[in-house]
């Protein structure tokens, strides 16, 4: 009887670290700005980053829904994750140069690459591992679409570091593909 509700468990678990962990993130601002000036966060830095945090656990949570799998649940939580990551950097420092620097409007284009290959793959693990290469792909080519912006070479480690993330989503979704393919050989009469 102990295997029964068991997976239930977990998923209700792995919900509430989740939406605990991002409410613990939210609140880390709040704490810091009690004990230094360093930290100066408005109403609208709050709300910001609250919205970002529910549509990150929101994406996840309809994700993971879709399938089950170790490879899948890492590859959407390190996919919505990087997205997340992206455009907080953006917002608050700016991925070339400052938050205002006018080439950290390509970061938009980055994640509708992401959104649209993700539609088009309709969240399927091997789409998703083309589409995380794609991504990929225009992380990289907004450096040097940024330096002809007058950003010079300052975007190059940011938007290396970000399509490498990319690439890290999409090895395991393809890993998740990988698992799939061989429980359908597993459950197929002639294998």
């Amino acid at each position: 009887m102990m295997g029964i509700g068991g997976g239930h468990d977990r998923r209700v678990m792995l919900r509430a670290a989740v939406w605990g962990g991002a409410a613990t993130l939210l609140m880390l601002p709040w704490v810091a700005m009690c004990f230094t000036a360093e930290v100066d966060w408005s109403g609208a830095d709050f709300l910001v980053f609250g919205v970002l945090l529910a549509l990150a656990c929101t994406g996840w949570e309809l994700l993971v829904r879709l399938r089950g799998g170790l490879a899948w649940h890492a590859g959407v939580a390190l996919a919505i994750g990087t997205g997340f990551l992206l455009v907080w950097s953006t917002l608050a420092v700016g991925l070339v140069g400052s938050e205002q620097h006018p080439a950290n409007r390509l970061v938009a284009g980055v994640l509708l690459v992401a959104v649209a290959a993700a539609a088009l793959a309709r969240c399927r693990p091997a789409g998703m591992a083309r589409a995380m290469l794609a991504t990929a792909a225009a992380q990289v080519l907004l450096a040097p679409i940024a330096a002809l912006a007058g950003a010079g070479h300052r975007a190059w480690g940011p938007c290396l570091f970000f399509a490498a993330l990319w690439l890290l989503a999409g090895w395991l979704f393809q890993r998740a593909a990988r698992a799939d393919g061989d429980a359908a050989r597993r459950r197929s009469p002639l294998a």
